[in-house]
């Protein structure tokens, strides 16, 4: 089952707000919030708003767990743009447009929770076979010279 909270007319920029939606998409409701409570932004505040209300929502009118919650969608839409006039000079004016947006979340039960895998710390594994690789063809790349002192060498003996 579907369920979705709207901040709308939030005092911030689409493309703002959207930097924090996209990153909890499709995460559990308890790792979204981690994420959000921890975020600098000010669109942080205003997208943990609203998903604590679709979470609330969830709880009181669907009847679902929080545990089994994940986020589905997460959509920032433009909302309306106020438009003022800032002197310029010379008697020139300039606009400044003040947006907003509306904050869309929708939670699911639906959706299996997935875990992401941690990327930090881990060794790619083609990097032992260039090693090995390099250490070959630094044997095969020796100059003439290094080659003739070890022909001669080998004679003496």
């Amino acid at each position: 089952m579907q369920v979705s909270s709207t901040y709308r007319y939030a005092k911030i920029s689409p493309f703002k707000a959207r930097e924090v939606t996209r990153a909890i998409q499709g995460l559990p409701v308890s790792a979204a919030l981690d994420l959000v409570a921890f975020s600098p932004k000010k669109a942080a505040a205003l997208v943990s708003k609203t998903l604590k209300s679709a979470v609330a929502n969830a709880e009181n009118n669907a009847n679902l767990r929080v545990d089994g919650l994940v986020v589905k969608e997460a959509i920032v839409g433009e909302g309306p743009t106020m438009r003022r006039m800032m002197t310029r000079a010379r008697g020139s004016g300039s606009t400044i447009r003040r947006r907003s947006s509306h904050i869309r979340i929708v939670l699911t039960d639906e959706i299996e929770i997935k875990k992401r895998e941690r990327t930090s710390g881990k060794k790619k594994k083609g990097a032992a076979k260039k090693k090995a690789t390099s250490a070959k063809s630094a044997e095969v790349a020796k100059s003439p010279k290094e080659s003739a002192k070890e022909d001669a060498t080998e004679k003496e003996s």
